[in-house]
């Protein structure tokens, strides 16, 4: 009997541990199906790749046709001579005279006096270098005649400015070198600024002083020097003013009579690629070289020497 009891009772126990776990499961809530996937934000990729649309040459655009810019026509301005004043670098007032071109710009030649006169030596030269049908007047010295100039070439014309030295209204009173090549000098500038000149092409014409102002104030812009009788007289030897020219490729001629005791010398001390010089007999000095029976005519070199310097035809 004893053994009987533990086995039943261990049947219970087990009989009741099956039922309650049964009993707990269908206690509890009923199992749900899962929910439906929700859809995303962003697109499924496609299967297949996107078509290119096919380019399509832009229409053409009509553009307004532009403009293109005439050239400005400078008239010449009229011919009479103009009185310019201007100053050297140490202040000294100075006169000249400014003879415009038939063309606008035009080549300048820019013309300095000897000593025995003043800028009124070239009144005729400058008349017949403008070539505009001014009456060639003869100048301040009485062998200056007007029948003596050669004839220009057709439509050709230049721009001529010459003007006096310091305390030389008449001729030269003193002798002033040093202050002479301060006004040679602040002439050249101020001929570069002169209205219907063309600053790049300056040639320099002188005598005696002015020969040798000539060519110590040939610098930017001047393209050459034709001296009648030069002799370092503005303390500047001529050959070292030559060789400055020459060594920038610009012409330097010279004029002198074999018997001039300074000029002959200083035509003969100077050199170059680009230099000329032309020796006459006698004792003829600076102006005193133009006249009608010379040979090579002066005149006729000054013609030659612009045609050279300005490469006209």
């Amino acid at each position: 009997m004893k053994k009987i009891i533990p086995l039943l009772s261990l049947m219970v126990l087990v009989a009741f541990a099956v039922g309650g776990c049964a009993c707990g499961e269908q206690l509890g809530p009923a199992p749900s199906s899962p929910p439906p996937p929700q859809p995303t934000s962003e697109p499924a990729e496609p299967t297949t790749a996107p078509v290119e649309p096919a380019a399509t040459e832009p229409a053409p655009t009509e553009t307004a046709p532009t403009d293109v810019p005439t050239p400005e026509v400078l008239l010449p301005l009229p011919p009479d001579p103009q009185k310019i004043e201007f100053e050297a670098e140490d202040g000294q007032k100075l006169v000249g005279t400014y003879y415009p071109a038939e063309v606008n710009p035009a080549p300048l030649v820019v013309l300095m006096h000897w000593a025995p006169g003043d800028e009124s030596d070239w009144v005729a030269i400058a008349a017949w270098l403008q070539n505009r049908g001014l009456e060639i007047a003869p100048g301040g010295q009485p062998w200056l005649d007007p029948s003596w100039f050669p004839p220009m070439l057709e439509g050709q014309s230049f721009a001529v400015f010459s003007f006096t030295f310091r305390g030389c209204e008449g001729g030269c009173e003193s002798r002033d070198f040093e202050s002479w090549l301060l006004d040679a000098k602040a002439a050249m500038q101020t001929a570069k600024e002169l209205d219907g000149v063309n600053p790049e092409q300056i040639a320099t014409i002188g005598a005696s002083i002015g020969a040798d102002g000539a060519v110590d104030a040939c610098g930017a812009g001047c393209l050459g020097a034709l001296s009648f009788s030069p002799g370092g007289f503005l303390t500047v030897p001529y050959d070292e003013a030559v060789a400055v020219i020459d060594g920038a490729g610009k012409p330097a001629w010279c004029l002198a009579a074999e018997e001039d005791p300074g000029s002959a010398p200083a035509c003969q001390s100077a050199s170059g690629d680009h230099y000329r010089m032309e020796m006459y007999s006698g004792r003829d000095h600076g102006m005193e070289l133009i006249k009608p029976d010379i040979e090579p005519n002066t005149l006729e070199i000054v013609l030659e020497f612009l045609q050279l310097v300005f490469a006209l035809d």
